[in-house]
């Protein structure tokens, strides 16, 4: 049923979303007319969370835009497969290292950071990349972040979804939705750091 996250379709789409990918976060462009109660105040609490965490060496993993890396404090190094997305990033936060490579395998020697951050990407992953990234995060980290997003009653935990950028185009992406227990328990066990409506964060 799943694709993996790193074909070419894909990465295409994120390639071409980058310039309008904050829009989601923002609740601007296409999510302007979007009904997202309490939306906001989760986003400034999940901020805050990851703004919380010790400063150490910390890889983020899809870091997109770099709107959540932007928080980390440390030694930060942020990668991604897409490079519009890395340029964004690297404006975005001029302290840290960023690099335009995939996630699976981790282009790192094992142990080389405190911390693994990865946010809106476990739940796009098919189940054979799930185990991969798992354990090449354990691999170059002994302690692993995973941000993604709440299952709700208007969505199916697992689902294709369609989506439509600013060009009128439509692309087909898989994605899953969790609750901070169910997501704690894929990852082995681990601390539910937030359990909202809109967002979860397990500290494994």
């Amino acid at each position: 049923m799943c694709r993996p996250l790193g074909s070419i379709n894909v990465k295409a789409y994120y390639e071409q979303r980058a310039p309008e990918y904050d829009d989601w976060y923002l609740g601007s462009g296409l999510f302007a007319s979007r009904e997202r109660p309490g939306w906001h105040a989760e986003l400034v609490r999940l901020q805050g969370l990851i703004a919380e965490l010790p400063a150490v060496r910390t890889l983020d993993v899809a870091c997109g835009t770099g709107f959540l890396t932007r928080h980390l404090h440390g030694d930060v190094t942020a990668l991604d497969q897409s490079a519009a997305m890395c340029e964004i990033t690297r404006e975005r936060c001029p302290r840290a290292q960023v690099v335009n490579a995939e996630a699976l395998p981790l282009p790192f020697g094992d142990g080389t950071f405190d911390r693994v951050l990865s946010g809106h990407f476990y739940g796009h992953l098919a189940p054979a990349d799930r185990e991969r990234f798992l354990a090449e995060a354990r691999r170059v980290a002994p302690e692993l972040v995973v941000v993604d997003t709440a299952l709700r009653d208007d969505v199916e935990p697992e689902e294709w979804q369609e989506r439509v950028l600013n060009d009128g185009s439509r692309h087909a992406v898989y994605k899953r939705f969790f609750t901070g227990e169910g997501l704690a328990a894929e990852l082995g066990g681990g601390e539910v750091l937030l359990d909202g409506r809109w967002f979860v964060a397990v500290r494994a």
